[in-house]
């Protein structure tokens, strides 16, 4: 009896010390959510690609569809192989299917854009934010058509409650980088206070957005992650002095519920960053690729990153439940498997 009873407590303690990663997705597909609100996201679409997320997006009920950047892969200076890439994506259709029946915005990144990394300096910038404006189904008499750069936003009203949406445009006006030639990295952060991500008009609308709203949460969209800034590839910590000047925006403005989607890194992952003298915790949710996710980035650093990052194909959902001032963050994938998720109560 003794050595059943020795087995039996070995079992236990076996079970018991079972890293709690290995079960926290099935644990957390099994919680009832109340959702009055549904966004759903990503980023990294190779157009000639089957994508096969869209239909399991779709199981989820979105209310807004929601481009992180790289839409198509199309790094060009000739407009008409962009407008071609972007008739591909356009005319697919399984995505024609997905678009008919979700409300869609976006921001653009590098691939779309024009250019790998790039930046202000790109010559036919003017020219791809139609294309672009074009892809989207923005009106020819849009105020959008006439700004430089393809930032926005909308206020998404449900019941007594309100969800805007904040788009950044990290391209349109963003200064040079730093290379790095000492290590493995890409990229190093640029001398304190050298350079913009956003260029000073676009910074002056983002004050004015946050300032004036009143929105109960408050969704901002940038391409490339805000908060990860380890790994050396495109990060806004590499410009340390905007991500400062970002987070002093959201003190002073005192804007609700703010939070971070990006996309940029084909993998997905939740960063979390308390902040002195912010009500809440600012949380970077990036999710990419849908066609094509980093397989062989097993791991990288990130200071402020919580749970586990996810390698695999993926999109992102934001399901907010207004009562209880809770939005529920979930990564997930083929067969609309839960890859990892993340509730945040405000």
């Amino acid at each position: 009896m003794k050595l059943y009873k020795l087995i039996f407590l070995l079992g236990i303690l076996i079970f018991s010390c079972k890293p709690a990663s290995e079960n926290k997705a099935k644990e957390q597909s099994t919680v009832k959510f109340s959702t009055d609100f549904t966004i759903a996201f990503g980023s990294c679409n190779k157009q000639w690609k089957s994508n096969n997320l869209w239909v399991e997006i779709l199981k989820n009920k979105p209310d807004i569809w929601i481009w992180g950047g790289d839409i198509i892969y199309s790094d060009t200076n000739d407009m008409e192989v962009l407008q071609d890439s972007y008739n591909v994506q356009k005319q697919n259709e399984v995505y024609a299917g997905f678009k008919s029946n979700v409300e869609i915005m976006g921001t653009w990144d590098d691939h779309d854009y024009g250019v790998n990394d790039g930046g202000t300096e790109y010559p036919e910038k003017v020219a791809s934010q139609q294309l672009f404006l074009d892809f989207l189904g923005v009106p020819i008499d849009s105020p959008r058509r006439n700004q430089e750069g393809v930032y926005c936003s909308k206020n998404f009203a449900i019941g007594n409650n309100t969800v805007k949406i904040i788009i950044l445009d990290t391209r349109y006006f963003r200064t040079a980088l730093t290379e790095d030639n000492d290590t493995d990295h890409r990229y190093k952060p640029n001398v304190y206070g050298n350079g913009t991500m956003l260029g000073e008009t676009q910074w002056g609308w983002l004050q004015s957005e946050l300032q004036n709203s009143t929105a109960n949460f408050n969704v901002i969209i940038s391409s490339i992650q805000v908060l990860s800034g380890e790994h050396g590839w495109e990060t806004w910590a590499n410009m340390p002095h905007e991500v400062d000047k970002l987070i002093n925006i959201l003190k002073t403005t005192q804007a609700k519920n703010a939070m971070l989607l990006s996309g940029d890194r084909h993998i997905s992952d939740f960063s979390k960053k308390e902040i002195s003298g912010l009500q809440y915790p600012l949380i970077d949710f990036t999710s990419s690729g849908l066609t094509h996710s980093s397989t062989r980035n097993t791991g990288e650093p990130n200071q402020y990153r919580i749970g586990e990052m996810v390698n695999e194909l993926s999109f992102g959902l934001l399901k907010f439940d207004f009562d209880k001032q809770e939005v529920l963050m979930e990564m997930r994938g083929l067969n609309n498997e839960l890859q990892q998720s993340y509730t945040q109560n405000y």
